[in-house]
Order: structure tokens, then sequence, then C-alpha cells
């Protein structure tokens, strides 16, 4: 985990921010600027059209689909 603060940066310690993150997410982790279009990027190897509606692979990895439970 990093942060862009002056206390992290500087000292190399754990700050405010991060303690916050991981307080406040299941994981410890936050992406803070997410590409506006991630989730519309299809991965160059993507076979789902042929999986009768089931995500491919590098869908489900890259996050643009999700397994059905």
């Amino acid at each position: 985990m990093a942060c862009t603060c002056p206390h992290h940066v500087h000292r190399n310690a754990f700050c405010k921010h991060m303690a916050a993150v991981e307080n406040a997410t299941d994981d410890g982790t936050l992406d803070a600027f997410p590409s506006e279009d991630e989730d519309e990027a299809e991965p160059d190897n993507c076979d789902c059209d042929g999986l009768g509606g089931f995500p491919c692979w590098p869908c489900v990895q890259t996050g643009r689909k999700k397994l059905p439970n």
C-alpha cells in the first residue's frame, strides 16, 4: 500500500490515509482513480461469444465480467 501524502512519501511511514483505507474496505485496497472505460474494455483474447453466456477467463481475470454463483 502506498500514499502520496508527505508523511508517507518523506518518512515512508504508515499514514492516516492508509489506515482509513485499510479500515474502510474489506481487502485494504482502494482504486481511487479508476479508468472511465475500464469495465468496457474487452480483452484481446475474449471468447465470451463462444461460451453461451458464460464469461471467458480473460474477462473474469480483468474484472470485466464476474463468474456466476
